[in-house]
C-alpha cells in the first residue's frame, strides 16, 4: 500500500530522516515510535507532501512526488495540534469541510454518526471537550472515505478514559478496512492499535517488530505500587522477592518493578499466596 524507499530529509546540515526504507501493507496499522527528534513527524510530513525529500514514496502504485494530488486524495490526516472555528457548530464545521473536499453533504451526517458526535451536532465546536474535538478531527479526516489514515500523536492531549474510547474508535476504523500510519509516545496506544512498530532513533530505523514485542525489545519497565494490610507487608515482600521480582517497601506500600508486558504478575503472585491487594497504582 505504501512503500518508502531510501527516504532522506535534511534541514541544512541536519539529517532528520536518514535513508529510511519500509513498507506498510493494506489494512495494516503501523506505528512510528521514538524520542523527540527521531524523525517521526518528518516522515509524516513527507508522506503528506508538506516537505520535499530525497528518495521515493509510493502509495498504491503512485509516486507521491509526481502524483501528489492523487495521493493526497487517498489520505486522511489527524494532526497533533487541532485548529477549528470555535464559533461554528459541529455539523456546520463538518459540512464546511465536506464542501472543501468536494464530497456529498450527506457524508457530514454519516461521519458524525461514525465518530459518535450526532447528539452534539448543534453545539459550537468551542464547547466540545478535548476528546470530542479529537473525534471531530477524525470525522473530518474520514469525510472523503480515504484508504489511509495518517495520525500524529493522536491521543497525546487526552486523559486515560478518553484515550481508551478514542483508541477503540480507531480500532473499529482499522477493522473496517482503513490502513493506518501513526506516531506515538504511548505504549498503550501501540499495544492497542498497531500491528507493526518502527522504532526510530536519530532518523534511522533502530528495529521493527510486532506491537506485542516492542516493550520487551526496548527493555521497557513499569513500576507498580501495591498496598496490602500492614500486618501482611513483610510476608508480601517475601513472596514477591521469591518470585524473582524487584520489590521494596515504599511508605505504606510495596514498589515493584516489572517488564511492561507483565504488569499483572505481582498481583497474581500475591493472590496465589492468599494476600489480598487493597489498592495499586501503575507508574
Amino acid at each position: 500500500m505504501i512503500t518508502f524507499t531510501h527516504l532522506t530529509k535534511k534541514f541544512g546540515k541536519f539529517t532528520a530522516v536518514d535513508d529510511l526504507s519500509f513498507e506498510v501493507s493494506r489494512q495494516q496499522a503501523v506505528a512510528l515510535w521514538g524520542p523527540n527528534g527521531a524523525g517521526k513527524t518528518t516522515i509524516i510530513k513527507c508522506l503528506l507532501g508538506l516537505l520535499g525529500y530525497e528518495g521515493q514514496i509510493v502509495v498504491d502504485g503512485l509516486d507521491a512526488r509526481k502524483k501528489g494530488r492523487e495521493v493526497r486524495r487517498m489520505l486522511g490526516y489527524v494532526p497533533q495540534e487541532l485548529s477549528f472555528y470555535d464559533d461554528m457548530s459541529t455539523a456546520g464545521m463538518t459540512r464546511y469541510f465536506a464542501r472543501l473536499k468536494k464530497v456529498d453533504s450527506s457524508r457530514s451526517v454519516e461521519v458524525l454518526d461514525q465518530v459518535g458526535l450526532t447528539e452534539h451536532a448543534k453545539k459550537p465546536v468551542g464547547a466540545l471537550s478535548g476528546g470530542m474535538k479529537q473525534r471531530l478531527a477524525l470525522g473530518l479526516a474520514l469525510l472523503a472515505d480515504p484508504a489511509i489514515l495518517v495520525l500524529d500523536e493522536p491521543t497525546s492531549s487526552l486523559d486515560a478514559e478518553t484515550r481508551d474510547q478514542f483508541l477503540s474508535l480507531l480500532s473499529e476504523v482499522n477493522g473496517g478496512g482503513k490502513t493506518i500510519v501513526f506516531t506515538s509516545h504511548h505504549l498503550q496506544e501501540i499495544e492497542t492499535l498497531a500491528d507493526q512498530v518502527l522504532v526510530l532513533r536519530e532518523g534511522k530505523i533502530e528495529f521493527s517488530c510486532e506491537a506485542h514485542e516492542m516493550a520487551e525489545r526496548l527493555g521497557l519497565r513499569t513500576q507498580i505500587k501495591l498496598r496490602v494490610a500492614l500486618d501482611l507487608m513483610d510476608t508480601a515482600l517475601e513472596v514477591l522477592l521469591r518470585e524473582g521480582l524487584s520489590a521494596r517497601r515504599n511508605g505504606v506500600g510495596i514498589l515493584v518493578e516489572v517488564p511492561a508486558h507483565a504488569k499483572a504478575k505481582p498481583i497474581e503472585s500475591l493472590s496465589h499466596a492468599d494476600i489480598p491487594v487493597l489498592d495499586f497504582d501503575i507508574r
